[in-house]
């Protein structure tokens, strides 16, 4: 039998996952949402609702950048923490493949309009639904020397400071010095915080904030037809600013929050 915490991390991390990139498949395959923000806020209310649906099971993690702060500042278990982390993944990788059979046809019609071929230069216009890359491809092919509009160093820290931010937020409004007077409405402080978050930096690197969000589809769509272009398409970028830079903001993001709200001062 699965354990209760092992099932609300795969069930919450696949419900924002599936929201969330959902939201995205739609804006590309069928141009269903007008700006970042309607699908910003797909995004935090899919959070939000992945949190109050799950946090009875689980901790609510859905993302091993906080689970990894969690680690360190809120003395989780090293043994749950991988659990938490492995869950996380699965659940990702489950939501992609449902997102895949659902939007199959519709993305290789945009393909074709396009006149692009899938795994080949220029199909991030579709691989975007799954995995992430900067700048923000917009459902079309990136264009000639789009890394003038934006470095890897720049990408890098803006998932650094999203996710920082991010951290920060999760940890002030679950602290004890916030968390009792928001009461059932932390969730939706939370989901609101991530709205906001994709708002500002959607635009700029799709704003990950989370290994598991892009690892794991990034990884499916490979299997399902891009190959390895999700992989060379930012070069080093796709661990270093969707891997790496969330876990070095969730950390700082941490650590400051609990400075702020859990650190008693005389």
């Amino acid at each position: 039998m699965i354990p209760r915490w092992a099932l609300g991390e795969i069930v919450g991390t696949f419900l924002l996952i599936f929201f969330g990139c959902g939201a995205v498949a739609g804006a590309v395959a069928f141009g269903a949402f007008q700006g970042v923000f309607q699908v910003a806020m797909v995004w935090g209310m899919g959070l939000t609702v992945a949190i109050y649906m799950t946090q009875g099971h689980s901790q609510a993690h859905f993302n091993p950048a906080i689970t990894w702060a969690m680690f360190l500042f809120r003395k989780m278990e090293g043994k749950q923490a991988i659990g938490y982390v492995v869950c996380q993944f699965l659940g990702a990788f489950i939501a992609a493949a449902c997102l895949f059979l659902i939007f199959r046809e519709a993305l290789a019609v945009h393909e074709s309009a396009l006149g692009i071929v899938r795994g080949e230069s220029g199909s991030e216009a579709t691989a975007m639904v799954f995995g992430e890359f900067y700048p923000n491809p917009g459902g079309k092919p990136l264009a000639e020397g789009a890394t003038k509009k934006l470095s890897l160093g720049s990408a890098f820290i803006a998932e650094v400071l999203g996710t920082g931010l991010l951290a920060f937020a999760v940890f002030g409004f679950t602290s004890p010095a916030i968390g009792p007077r928001l009461g059932p409405a932390v969730p939706l402080a939370i989901g609101a915080t991530l709205m906001v978050l994709i708002c500002l930096f959607g635009p700029v690197t799709m704003a990950c904030f989370n290994p598991a969000r892009d690892l794991s589809p990034r990884l499916f769509s490979a299997l399902a037809g891009w190959g390895t272009l999700p992989f060379h398409v930012n070069g080093h970028g796709w661990w270093l600013v969707y891997i790496l830079a969330p876990v070095c903001g969730s950390t700082f993001g941490g650590w400051l929050s609990v400075q702020m709200f859990e650190t008693k001062r005389r």
